[in-house]
């Protein structure tokens, strides 16, 4: 049974930074397409950052040049580094995962793996 673990959230001013973990279990991480998601209070899902199996990204333009994805696969874990952050980040970010390579690695509907979330506030 697949299972994904985020931390790392927390509550910080505009302009600082956080570093949340997904931690991947029940299968081997390197053979996973990984992305990250935030939601904020009556707002859709979207689509934050993407990582392929083989390290290919992919952002939305609102973090573009602000957060960067990677992965460790001998730690099972992906990473979402995020720096100069603002009050419009702030949300509950979710990392996903699939075995299918994801054609639009930031639509919802590839992943069929989810998280439970971690929350990020950021003030002004």
């Amino acid at each position: 049974q697949v299972q994904l673990v985020e931390s790392g959230g927390g509550s910080v001013q505009s302009g600082g930074s956080l570093r949340l973990s997904c931690a991947a279990s029940g299968i081997t991480a390197s053979r996973l397409h990984m992305g990250w998601f935030r939601q904020a209070p009556g707002k859709e899902r979207e689509g934050v950052a993407g990582i392929d199996n083989d390290g290919q990204t992919t952002y939305a333009d609102s973090v573009k040049g602000r957060f960067t994805a990677s992965r460790d696969n001998a730690k099972n874990t992906l990473y979402l580094q995020m720096n100069s952050l603002k009050p419009e980040d702030t949300a509950m970010y979710y990392c996903a995962a699939t075995l299918w390579r994801a054609h639009l690695p930031l639509r919802v509907t590839p992943y069929n793996y989810w998280g439970q979330g971690t929350q990020v506030t950021v003030s002004s």
